[in-house]
C-alpha cells in the first residue's frame, strides 16, 4: 500500500509544495515566500477582521458582546 503525499499551494506565490520533511518552509515554498508573508502581517497588510481598539483602551473596559453577536460567532 502506498501513501499519498499532501500537496498544497504556497500562500504567497501559489506554487505547489509537498508537505514532507524535504520542504522545510511548508506551507511556503521557500524562505523568501515565508518572509514576505511575515512582512505582510507585520505591516498589517493581512488582518483578521474585528473591532479595533485604541492603544489607550483597556480590554476590560470594552463593551461586552450582545447575545445576538454571540449567536453570529
Amino acid at each position: 500500500m502506498s501513501m499519498k503525499t499532501l500537496s498544497v499551494q504556497c500562500p504567497s506565490c501559489k506554487k505547489n509544495v509537498l508537505m514532507t520533511k524535504d520542504s522545510p518552509f511548508r506551507p511556503f515554498c521557500s524562505e523568501r515566500c515565508k518572509a514576505l508573508d511575515f512582512a505582510d502581517w507585520a505591516e498589517e497588510t493581512h488582518r483578521i477582521p474585528g473591532q479595533s481598539i485604541s492603544p489607550n483602551e483597556n480590554w476590560d473596559e470594552r463593551e461586552s458582546p450582545t447575545e445576538q453577536q454571540k449567536k453570529n460567532w
